[in-house]
């Protein structure tokens, strides 16, 4: 019973992880397990002590919330720089390998040069034939 550790010290009433000491009434109480926090009316949280004697529930409470909120910031970059890198290594890829686009381009490009290469030729063998038949050659 934590009760009997009322007015000790409080490493005394810590020897049990079920007891709270209030630092500011040297009351050992049962934790309330039902509430993560203990309630205003029992003991106020910078004097609430569980665990240690040495840590308030107010310094712990920030404490985590400091090293949560650090690991998820962490996280959250983690998370961009690896989605980054996806993109650049599948940027990169598709740089080296072209798709199929790009190649249909390419061949249709090849035939149209190869045409006006042909109509080139053409027009020059029917202006020599011209300029032959009229004698300006």
């Amino acid at each position: 019973d934590c009760h009997q550790y009322t007015n000790r010290t409080c490493e005394e009433c810590l020897k049990n992880v079920t007891c709270l000491w209030c630092a500011s009434s040297g009351w050992c109480v049962e934790y309330p397990v039902r509430r993560v926090l203990p309630p205003a009316d029992l003991c106020e949280l910078h004097s609430a002590r569980w665990g240690v004697c040495w840590v308030n529930f107010e310094a712990l409470i920030i404490a985590m919330s400091v090293v949560g909120g650090t690991i998820l910031v962490v996280l959250g970059v983690c998370c961009c720089c690896c989605c980054c890198k996806k993109k650049s290594k599948k940027q990169a890829f598709l740089s080296v390998r072209p798709d199929k686009n790009d190649e249909r381009e390419a061949r249709e490009r090849e035939k149209r040069r190869v045409r006006q290469e042909e109509r080139r030729a053409e027009m020059k063998s029917r202006h020599d034939e011209i300029r032959r038949k009229y004698g300006t050659m």
